[in-house]
């Protein structure tokens, strides 16, 4: 009898201890979400990791008509690119339930590269920590699922 009781301790034990390292494979939350205050990001699944492209401009056209383009990249070469469907933000694992670590995310109107981390508040709401060495000195962006409309911007 006590063998039975150990044995089951020993297995709830084993059961609920976390093991460093591991997470719990998050879904990519897959679709359009609106970034406050000027574009969207088509969130996808690149090699399951989550990644996001540009798909809707506040302002997609230049003072002079032209679709805007990634002017303010640091590389000379990549400053005629198109800002549409631009890939913005990749590399970000899952880490845990519904969050993700480990990423970029290239801002196109400051030509600046930042480490990023995500996590779904809701299956509507996501919130996005966009930073440079640490967290703590980052900004955080809410991003808000939003439906593909036909309206002025889309790329």
């Amino acid at each position: 009898m006590r063998r039975r009781i150990y044995s089951a301790i020993l297995a709830v034990t084993l059961l609920s201890c976390h093991v460093p390292g591991s997470a719990i494979a998050a879904g990519i939350p897959e679709g359009v979400w609106f970034v406050e205050p000027d574009s969207a990001l088509q969130i996808f699944d690149c090699s399951g990791l989550l990644c996001g492209k540009i798909v809707w401009l506040r302002n997609v056209h230049d003072p002079t008509g032209q679709i805007q383009r990634d002017r303010l990249n640091p590389d000379p070469a990549l400053r005629q690119r198109l800002l549409c469907g631009l890939t913005v933000m990749w590399g970000l694992r899952a880490d845990g339930s519904d969050a993700w670590a480990g990423g970029w995310f290239y801002n196109p109107d400051t030509g600046k590269t930042y480490r990023a981390a995500a996590k779904l508040r809701s299956s509507d709401t996501m919130v996005a920590r966009l930073y440079l060495g640490v967290p703590l000195f980052g900004e955080t962006r809410i991003l808000r699922r939003i439906p593909h409309l036909s309206s002025e911007g889309w790329c």
